[in-house]
């Protein structure tokens, strides 16, 4: 075997048990997820209503470059061309993960208002590549949720434009994309923007300092109203 089919190889057993490490910690329920690799013009993603946690290499499609499928069994999702956006999008990127987890979830839908989750001052943030330092600002873009895919995908494109440093983009109360140059990578990433967003969650639970940070980066004119609203209640 020649080794760029090795290496090929490896990415795909690396993707596939991504995608089961997903699945046990919760974050693909009811076949939900997606996840993807490339190895020049051939990209290997999981088909629609799959399991992830008992995915193998042998359930992955093969597609072309516009999303068609050209070898395996079972049909492409509809979020299938959001993956070739991304990988037009960002060039360096040889994989891509999609979960839905419950804080990816609300934090989306809590901060859809203002554009972006901000996520500052944390030494985890140093996760993501080129980040060499807490003090970073990491603005995870968030796109309305439609089940117009073609539109969809057209606002994913501008806003992958607009977000060149983004490691990560959100699909309002729907779910999280990450990705890499190789599944490793997109896997770290996955793994610190979750845990961030965990922490950011329970930071607007945890009462006034919330207000303060949300302040600091949108003003007060532009606090997410759920937000407001809430602590009225509370």
């Amino acid at each position: 075997m020649v080794p760029d089919a090795i290496e090929l190889e490896n990415e795909i057993d690396a993707l596939c048990a991504t995608a089961q490490w997903c699945y046990a910690r919760g974050w693909v329920p009811a076949t939900s997820g997606n996840f993807s690799v490339r190895s020049g013009e051939r990209i290997f993603i999981t088909p629609t209503g799959l399991d992830k946690g008992t995915l193998t290499a042998a359930d992955l499609l093969e597609i072309d470059g516009e999303g068609r499928a050209v070898r395996g069994r079972g049909h492409p999702s509809a979020e299938t061309g959001l993956h070739t956006v991304i990988y037009r999008a960002r060039p360096e990127a040889s994989a891509i993960v999609h979960v839905h987890t419950v804080w990816n979830t609300l934090l989306s839908g809590r901060f859809e208002s203002a554009g972006f989750v901000p996520l500052e001052g944390y030494e985890l943030l140093k996760g993501l590549s080129g980040v060499n330092t807490h003090e970073h600002l990491e603005k995870v873009p968030i796109i309305k949720n439609s089940q117009n895919y073609a539109e969809l995908s057209d606002q994913w494109g501008a806003t992958l434009e607009e977000n060149a440093t983004a490691h990560g983009a959100l699909l309002s109360r729907h779910g999280l994309y990450t990705w890499g140059q190789s599944v490793a990578e997109a896997r770290r990433h996955l793994e610190a923007l979750e845990f961030l967003f965990e922490v950011e969650g329970r930071r607007l639970l945890s009462g006034p300092a919330w207000q303060k940070q949300l302040r600091r980066h949108h003003g007060s004119s532009s606090l997410p109203r759920r937000i407001a609203d809430d602590r009225q209640r509370s």
